[in-house]
C-alpha cells in the first residue's frame, strides 16, 4: 500500500496532523479510562477469551492497545507509522481474529474520542477541525488494518493454479444456480403447505375424525406453513450473501414432527410411535439450540 496515496485519498493534511499532536496530552489523561472501556466493549463479543487466553497475554495486549491509542495522536504519520499498523493487521490475520471484531472495536474508539473532545471546547471552528482530523486518522487506521485481510484473501486466490481457479469459478456459478433452484423448491413446498392446510380445514368440516383431531391437524399444518415461510426468508438472506441457515431446516423438520405429535396425541394405540417422534423432536430441538449458540 502507498501510504502517501492513502493520506492523499483521505485528504489528510499536515495541519490535521498538528491538531492531533496537540490533542495528545488530553488523550493521555484519559488513556486508562479508554483501556478499561475498550476491554468492557470487546469482552461483549463473546469469543474474546479465545484470543486473550491468560493474564500475561491480556497485560501485553492492554499495553499495546494503549500505545496504539496514544499513537493516534503522535502527529507523525509516515511509512514507519503505517507499516506498524499493517503488521498489527497481519497478526490479526495470523491468529484468525474476525475482521468484524476489528470493525466493531473501532466504533468504540471513535465514540470514545469524539465524546471527550465534545466535553469542553470554546472555539467552534477549531472543534470542527479536531473532529475532522480524528475521523480521518481513525478511518485510515481501519483501512490499513483491514487491508491485511484483503491481501490475505487475494494471495490465497493468486496462489492457485489456472486450473484450480477455473474449477473454483465454475463451482461458484454452479452453487449460485443450485441456490436459486432451492429457493424455487422452497416456494413449491410453501404452496403444498397451503394445500395441506386447506385440506385439513376441509376435513375439519366434512370428515368424521372429530373436531378435536381436526383442529389439531389444522394447527399442525399452520405450523409447517410458518416454518416453510421462515425457511424461504432465510434462503433469501443466503442469496443476499449471508451465511447458510441450517437452523431453519431443523425448524421445518421440527414443525413437521410436532404436527405428527399433535395428531398422534389423540390416539392411545400410537403411544410407542409418539414416544419415538418425541425423542427425535427433542434431538432436533437440542441441535437447533446448539446451532443458535454457535452463531452467537
Amino acid at each position: 500500500m502507498e501510504y502517501d496515496s492513502l493520506k492523499s485519498h483521505y485528504r489528510f493534511t499536515e495541519e490535521e496532523a498538528a491538531i492531533l499532536k496537540e490533542m495528545q496530552p488530553k488523550m493521555r489523561q484519559v488513556a486508562d479510562e479508554f483501556i478499561d472501556g475498550f476491554y468492557n466493549y470487546i469482552w461483549g463479543f463473546g469469543k474474546t477469551a479465545d484470543f486473550l487466553k491468560n493474564d500475561e497475554i491480556i497485560a501485553y495486549h492492554r499495553k499495546k492497545i494503549k500505545e496504539w491509542f496514544l499513537n493516534l495522536f503522535c502527529g507523525k504519520y509516515d511509512v514507519v507509522y503505517f507499516t506498524g499498523l499493517y503488521k498489527i493487521g497481519e497478526i490479526h490475520v495470523k491468529i484468525g481474529l474476525p475482521t468484524h471484531y476489528v470493525n466493531s472495536a473501532f466504533t468504540y474508539v471513535r465514540t470514545f474520542v469524539l465524546q471527550h473532545i465534545e466535553e469542553d471546547f470554546s472555539d467552534k471552528e477549531r472543534h470542527i477541525k479536531e473532529i475532522m482530523a480524528v475521523e480521518k486518522i481513525i478511518d485510515m487506521n481501519l483501512d490499513v488494518l483491514t487491508s491485511s485481510y484483503r491481501e490475505e484473501e487475494l494471495s490465497k486466490f493468486l496462489s492457485m493454479s489456472k486450473y484450480e481457479r477455473e474449477i473454483l469459478g465454475w463451482l461458484k456459478k454452479f452453487s449460485s444456480h443450485i441456490n436459486f433452484f432451492l429457493a424455487g423448491a422452497l416456494g413449491i413446498v410453501a404452496i403444498f403447505s397451503i394445500g395441506l392446510f386447506l385440506y385439513d380445514v376441509y376435513l375439519l368440516f366434512t370428515g368424521d375424525e372429530g373436531i378435536e383431531k381436526g383442529i389439531l391437524s389444522v394447527l399442525g399444518s399452520l405450523l409447517v406453513l410458518w416454518a416453510a415461510i421462515e425457511l424461504i426468508h432465510e434462503e433469501i438472506h443466503h442469496l443476499q450473501g449471508r451465511g447458510f441457515a441450517i437452523g431453519a431446516f431443523i425448524m421445518l423438520a421440527m414443525a413437521a414432527l410436532i404436527r405428527k405429535i399433535l395428531i398422534y396425541s389423540l390416539s392411545p394405540e400410537k403411544g410407542e410411535e409418539l414416544m419415538i417422534i418425541g425423542l427425535v423432536t427433542l434431538g432436533l430441538a437440542l441441535s437447533y439450540w446448539l446451532v443458535g449458540r454457535k452463531r452467537l
